[in-house]
């Protein structure tokens, strides 16, 4: 009897020492104000996740600029002589083809073209007839030669001066009347982008200046323009590859090729203009449109880390670097570019370190618990 109630009590006692059979798990601690140790088997450590930081092979340079038109597929067409607009054929937008008619002018100057033109032939085919006329005299015996030396240049001046004539209207059409009238036409296929006239309006050739009666080009075959700074000018070459967005493409990107490199910067801007030409048409392009292109080339340095590792806390940006054994160090870090989720990191972090992708709140808390 003594002995089971001294059982007993050794039991009651061995109960209270422990009251649900399991040690209280140890809490974290902070070094230096900056490091975390967690205990062997915590269960915080669960909520961690870690991965290795990835070298940077490729980064992306992003430059701003617009579209324009495709310069060896536009016409400007200015109007040859003087006069006064008739009608106009084409609006902004249509698509035309090659000589079609865009307007017709009333011009004197043509007029008076039209006249030599004839004159001329008038006097080619009274010239003929009267080198025929002379080479019979001259075959009875009748008329000196000299006389018909005489026919001879007169025939061959007249001839000279119709083809004169007649080369000079060759371009704006009609070569048999005097009408005046100019039909004004496109030399190429395309779409009519810009009409500068109005029906009745007078025009000028010597004080049109650089505007142009019509404006046709090809809008599936824009250029764009880039300006980049002279930092980056050594990356672009020509023949390299571009990504073009725009507002009106949203999320898509169309591509395209650097065409030229221009040799000056540009004093006031400090950049250097950039060309280059869209492969394949998208009608949602237009052209003076706003651009971001983006080029792809060699990195010489930096990390990539996803984008939830880093975190920035007053003016300071900063990951949790995964020392092993429990231990994640706070890291201070200079980020660079941000694309596609995945964030640059130019300094802070080196190609063995491990950064924390989840869990760093809770890093984050535990050090601010015990500042």
């Amino acid at each position: 009897m003594k002995r089971l109630l001294l059982l007993v009590i050794g039991l009651g006692l061995a109960g209270c020492g422990e009251p649900n059979g399991k040690e209280a798990p140890t809490q974290p601690t902070v070094q230096d104000h900056t490091t975390i140790i967690f205990p062997p088997r915590s269960p915080q450590l669960a909520q961690i996740q870690s991965q290795l930081v990835q070298p940077r092979t490729e980064q992306t340079l992003r430059f701003n600029g617009r579209l324009v038109w495709n310069e060896d597929r536009t016409v400007r067409v200015f109007p040859p002589f003087s006069g006064r607009v008739v009608s106009i054929a084409v609006r902004p937008g249509d698509r035309i083809k090659k000589d079609q008619t865009l307007a017709v002018l009333a011009a004197p100057e043509l007029g008076v073209a039209q006249a030599e033109a004839r004159r001329a032939d008038q006097d080619y085919a009274l010239a003929q007839k009267n080198l025929k006329r002379v080479q019979e005299l001259f075959s009875g015996g009748v008329a000196p030669q000299k006389d018909l030396q005489q026919a001879q240049a007169d025939v061959a001046r007249s001839l000279a001066d119709r083809e004169r004539t007649r080369a000079k209207l060759k371009p704006y059409g009609k070569t048999d009347t005097v009408d005046q009238q100019l039909a004004i036409r496109s030399p190429v296929e395309g779409v009519v982008v810009e009409r500068n006239i109005n029906p009745g309006q007078e025009l000028r050739s010597d004080t049109q200046g650089d505007k142009a009666l019509f404006v046709v080009s090809d809008p599936s075959k824009l250029w764009f323009l880039l300006d980049v700074s002279e930092k980056d000018i050594g990356a672009v070459k020509v023949g390299e590859q571009v990504q073009i967005g725009t507002t009106s493409l949203g999320e898509d990107r169309v591509t395209g090729r650097i065409a030229h490199v221009a040799d000056v910067v540009d004093p006031q801007t400090r950049t250097v203009k950039v060309r280059g030409t869209l492969e394949g048409a998208d009608e949602r392009l237009k052209a003076e449109m706003y651009i971001v292109a983006r080029i792809q080339v060699a990195a010489s340095s930096g990390f990539l880390v996803p984008a939830r590792a880093v975190y920035l806390r007053g003016e300071q940006y900063f990951v949790f670097v995964d020392e092993g054994g429990g231990r994640y160090a706070r890291r201070a870090i200079r980020p660079g570019p941000l694309a596609d989720a995945q964030q640059v990191i130019l300094e802070g972090v080196a190609a063995t370190d491990r950064v924390v992708v989840d869990g760093t709140l809770l890093l984050e808390r535990l050090l601010a618990a015990k500042d």
